[in-house]
């Protein structure tokens, strides 16, 4: 399946600005928050997905922003890996279904990297807000 890579800033929508005219990046889907900061967003180029960019609700300055994502094919290859990775780690999210995936999870391992882990997922409504995840 793959890996993406998740940026948590704050200041998203300047983040995102300046990645699009730095690196010729298109904003994708997307969803705000209620102030105009960025709950998901999707930069990428000539069709191929780069990087999302997300509103941290903390300042990241001193700590990691980046989360790694994987899709795995089926659950089955999902939960294998969040057990190997939550040996030592902190769990974030356990698995469970969201808006945009039937099954997915978050994890910090015990090296200190962030981690998403998904199965392939669909779109959300185009009136989804991120009230709708609460």
């Amino acid at each position: 399946m793959g890996f993406s890579v998740g940026l948590y800033v704050k200041n998203s929508v300047e983040a995102v600005e300046l990645y699009k005219a730095v690196f010729g990046l298109e904003l994708g889907y997307h969803v705000l928050n209620d102030d105009g900061s960025y709950f998901h967003s999707e930069l990428s180029k000539e069709g191929v997905n780069v990087c999302s960019v997300v509103e941290s609700d903390k300042d990241v300055s001193g700590v990691n922003p980046i989360e790694l994502g994987y899709t795995f094919s089926d659950r089955v290859e999902l939960e294998k890996a969040f057990n190997a990775l939550k040996e030592g780690g902190t769990v974030k999210l356990d698995i469970c279904e969201l808006p945009w995936s039937p099954c997915a999870a978050c994890v910090t391992d015990r090296f200190g990297v962030n981690w998403y882990l998904t199965v392939p997922g669909y779109r959300p409504p185009d009136d989804f807000t991120p009230a709708d995840c609460k």
